[in-house]
């Protein structure tokens, strides 16, 4: 039998908190989970994270999966075209991100590329530059290597067919001008348009991007498919060779 200065102890101990032992989306309040708050509100309601956070479906012991999202994000400064330039590889480094989820991100990411692409190829008419770069920025975006495409446009400079030549490393790739004129016979184009990535950033044309276009310049007039411009693309902006009166 207890005494009466035991009885008095336990009336005045404290009352110890027991953390949860879930930290997941599920102990939220529903109207905060993600896709409870999807459905109620809205696919555009939700941040960034919360739409990551229903990519990745679970967190960690001690993340829930929207945690997980912030601090992937977090890692780019919250830049979803940062996201989009990282591998599988380099996804599965932040904790909590298996394969399965890595590969989860990748394809989203590919998928809202491509949709992108597909808006911008419906009958595109080029009449300057900017119209080159904003067609083929869903192709080049992002890219860690280099690049070489063409653009072939019929009579009206409508375009015809958007096609890659060759794709190489981080320094350079290599255009085989039998392709690329083989290419624009068989669809019967009118004109071409050339274009590639410079990964680093620099704008500038090369030694060897100057005497590229200058060899498919001649070889275009011979055959009766003149070069229009040649474009070097970057994330942040381009050099054209017609702009600049080089072509």
């Amino acid at each position: 039998m207890k005494s009466v200065d035991n009885l008095a102890e336990e009336a005045v101990a404290p009352v110890r908190y027991v953390a949860p032992t879930s930290f997941g989306i599920k102990s939220w309040a529903e109207e905060d989970r993600p896709r409870e708050k999807l459905l109620q509100k809205g696919r555009s309601a939700l941040s960034d994270a919360e739409l990551m956070g229903i990519l990745l479906g679970s967190g960690t012991a001690k993340l829930s999966a929207v945690d997980v999202a912030k601090l992937i994000l977090n890692a780019v400064e919250n830049d979803l075209n940062e996201l989009a330039k990282l591998s599988v590889k380099e996804l599965m480094r932040h904790k909590g991100i298996g394969e399965a989820k890595a590969i989860t991100i990748v394809a989203a990411l590919e998928l809202g590329r491509r949709r992108k692409e597909t808006a911008a190829a419906a009958r595109t008419t080029i009449t300057c530059s900017r119209d080159i770069y904003q067609l083929i920025r869903p192709n080049l975006q992002d890219l860690p290597h280099e690049e070489f495409w063409v653009i072939l446009l019929n009579r009206a400079n409508v375009v015809m067919r958007k096609q890659p030549i060759s794709s190489g490393g981080v320094a350079g790739t290599v255009a085989d001008p039998k392709m690329i004129f083989k290419h624009a016979l068989e669809q019967l184009a009118s004109s071409i348009i050339l274009v590639h990535n410079h990964p680093s950033g620099n704008q500038k044309p090369s030694a060897a991007d100057i005497a590229l276009t200058r060899k498919l310049k001649e070889a275009g007039q011979f055959l009766d498919l003149p070069i229009l411009d040649h474009l070097i693309y970057t994330d942040h902006g381009y050099y054209s060779f017609a702009d600049e009166g080089v072509l």
